[in-house]
């Protein structure tokens, strides 16, 4: 039965410290059954704003395929297999955490230059677990310009030539489009299905107005029409499965 579940941004879990507030589509802090509360493959859905100067010190993770995509500020990066550098605004960044990873993930601005770090992460499972921990980064800030969906990162067949990072994942692509205000895309037709507005507001065909920080989760659907009401980014996840 297909289903549209339009989540508004009020309705997300939020954590907060002292330099952290976390928005999170689903339970992430504390929580250690992540495929219990997923929706099909999607793990973690975090909107994060990091204080300048401030981050998460050296942990690790297994087993997890990590999407960041930062909105504004950068994210100091660094981890045990050796990479390490600054990921921006239009860079497409994938971890994969296999046999274990450690890592830190830090705001890239001093505390004096008073820059906050606004950044989503994303989580699915891969295809393999106990693979070789893996990174992999391209900047794809030009090709965002083009009013239209692009594949930054699947696993699945049908994208082999046209993804800008691989993902370990053979039932899972995301895509992202910074349209002006009037554009339009559509919603790849899949199982499951999340739509992020990262930023601005769009008409979803069938669902209204949405404004930054809403969410719509697709069943069995897709093909709506998203149209930027004013200048916009949308984060999309196409999924063919579930998490289990």
């Amino acid at each position: 039965m297909s289903e549209v579940q339009v989540v508004r941004s009020a309705e997300r879990g939020r954590w907060r410290n002292e330099w952290l507030e976390s928005r999170q589509s689903f339970p992430a802090t504390g929580n250690f059954d992540h495929a219990r509360y997923a929706h099909g493959m999607l793990l973690i859905h975090n909107e994060d704003f990091v204080d300048a100067g401030e981050g998460f010190d050296t942990h690790q993770h297994r087993d997890t395929e990590i999407i960041t995509w930062v909105l504004e500020g950068t994210v100091v990066h660094q981890d045990s297999q050796g990479h390490s550098g600054l990921i921006h605004p239009g860079l497409a960044q994938r971890m994969s955490a296999g046999t274990g990873i450690l890592h830190s993930e830090k705001n890239g601005a001093g505390r004096a230059e008073r820059q906050r770090l606004h950044v989503v992460q994303m989580w699915v499972p891969p295809d393999t677990p106990g693979s070789v921990p893996g990174y992999q980064e391209m900047d794809i800030g030009d090709a965002l310009r083009r009013n239209e969906l692009l594949t930054v990162a699947s696993g699945m067949e049908r994208y082999r030539n046209d993804t800008a990072i691989g993902l370990g994942n053979r039932f899972a692509a995301f895509h992202a489009a910074r349209l002006d205000a009037g554009s339009a895309i559509q919603v790849p037709d899949a199982p499951h299905g999340h739509v992020f507005i990262a930023r601005g507001s769009v008409e979803f065909e069938g669902s209204g107005i949405l404004e930054q920080g809403d969410a719509v989760r697709l069943t069995a659907t897709g093909g709506q029409q998203v149209r930027a009401h004013t200048d916009a980014e949308i984060l999309i996840w196409e999924m063919h499965a579930v998490a289990v």
